[in-house]
C-alpha cells in the first residue's frame, strides 16, 4: 500500500470530516439528470436519433392530428387516376376509384401503430420475461421448460404458423393483429435476454443481493432488469419494424381481411390492376411503398442511436450532475 492510499484511508475513517448526504431534492435533480436529461442531449447530438424522431414524429402527427384534416377516403371523391403533385387536394393522385392516395395513407397509420404497440409490447414483453426467468434460474424445471417451449416455437416457420392463425381467427381488430404478429418473435429474443441474464447474475451485486436475502422478486426487477433495459429497447425497435414488415404482407397478400386501411390492401389492389404495367397506377403501388421503408428506415436508426444514448460512459459524460473526475474514475 502506497503512502497516498494510506492518507485516503485515513481520511476516509477521519471522524472529524464533515460528510453530509446529499439531500432529497440533490437525489431527485441527479436521478432526472442521468435518467432523462443525459440521454436526451446524447440523441439531439446524434445525427440518427435526430433523423429517426423527426420521421416518427411526422408519421405521429399523420396518425393523430392528420385524421382530423384528412378527409375519409371513399369512392368518386375526386377524379380517377390523377398523377400526383396536380391538386392540393390530392398531392399524390388518385386511385382507381377516384380515392386519394394521401388521405388512404394517413388512415392507415393509426392502426398500423396499433399493431406495432401490440406486437413488440407482447414480443419483448413475453422475451424479457421468459429471458429473465430461465436465466436466473438456470438449470432448475423451470429453466428447461421455458426454454424447452421457446425451441419448440423455433421450429416452427414463421410466416406460416402466423398464415394459419390469421387464416382461422381472420382477426379485424388491429390490437389483435399485432399480437398474433408477435407470437413467433419473442422466442430467439427469449434466448438472448437468457444469455445476458446469465451473464449478469455472476455479477458481484447479484451475489450481494442474494447473500442479504432479498426475495427473487426484487433483484430481478432492480439488480438484472435494470441492466437489460437498453438491450431491451433495442430489440424492441428492432421488433416494430419486423411488424410492419409482416402486416402489409399479410394484407397485401390478402390473408387478413380487407376491413381496414392498410398500406399493404393499397398495395394489393394497385397490384391486382396490374400497376406494373400501368404507368397511370404506379403511384398506387408506389407512395405506400415509399411509406413502409421511410418508417422501416427510422425505426433501424432508432435502434442504432440507442446504443449510443444507453451508453453508460456517455451519459455520464453528458451528465451535469456528474463532475469530472467522476466520469475518468
Amino acid at each position: 500500500m502506497t503512502e497516498t492510499d494510506e492518507l485516503d484511508f485515513e481520511e476516509l475513517f477521519d471522524d472529524d470530516t464533515e460528510r453530509e448526504p446529499p439531500s432529497r431534492s440533490a437525489r431527485l435533480k441527479r436521478t432526472l439528470d442521468l435518467t432523462v436529461l443525459a440521454p436526451l442531449r446524447i440523441a439531439l447530438h446524434d445525427w440518427r436519433a435526430v433523423v429517426a424522431g423527426t420521421i416518427l414524429l411526422l408519421y405521429g402527427l399523420m396518425g393523430t392530428v392528420g385524421v382530423w384534416l384528412a378527409t375519409k377516403p371513399s369512392s368518386g371523391d375526386y377524379p380517377k387516376l390523377q398523377g400526383p403533385f396536380q391538386e392540393l387536394a390530392y398531392p399524390l393522385g388518385t386511385d382507381l376509384y377516384g380515392r386519394s392516395i394521401l388521405d388512404q395513407i394517413i388512415y392507415a397509420t393509426p392502426d398500423m401503430f396499433r399493431m406495432i404497440f401490440a406486437g413488440a409490447v407482447v414480443a419483448v414483453g413475453v422475451a424479457a420475461v421468459v429471458g429473465l426467468l430461465s436465466g436466473f434460474m438456470r438449470g432448475t424445471a423451470i429453466d428447461a421448460v421455458l426454454m424447452m417451449l421457446a425451441d419448440i416455437i423455433i421450429t416452427i416457420p414463421g410466416l406460416p404458423l402466423i398464415i394459419v392463425i390469421t387464416a382461422i381467427f381472420q382477426p379485424t381488430n388491429p390490437y389483435v393483429v399485432g399480437v398474433f404478429l408477435g407470437v413467433d418473435m419473442w422466442p430467439g429474443l427469449a434466448r438472448t435476454v437468457r444469455s445476458q441474464v446469465l451473464s449478469i447474475r455472476e455479477e458481484s451485486y447479484v451475489e450481494a443481493s442474494q447473500i442479504m436475502g432479498l426475495p427473487t422478486p426484487s433483484i430481478l426487477r432492480r439488480d438484472v432488469a435494470g441492466q437489460l433495459m437498453p438491450f431491451i429497447l433495442v430489440n424492441a425497435s428492432l421488433t416494430s419494424r419486423r411488424v410492419i414488415f409482416e402486416s402489409v404482407s399479410l394484407y397485401f397478400l390478402g390473408i387478413l381481411p380487407f376491413t381496414t386501411y392498410n398500406w399493404g390492401v393499397l398495395m394489393n389492389l394497385a397490384y391486382q390492376e396490374n400497376a406494373l404495367t400501368r404507368s397511370e397506377l404506379l403511384p398506387w403501388l408506389v407512395f405506400p411503398m415509399i411509406t413502409i421503408i421511410l418508417m422501416s428506415f427510422a425505426f433501424v436508426l432508432l435502434s442504432q442511436a440507442m446504443d449510443a444514448i444507453f451508453n453508460v460512459r456517455l451519459q455520464a459524460r453528458h451528465a451535469e450532475t456528474i463532475d469530472e473526475e467522476e466520469v475518468t474514475g
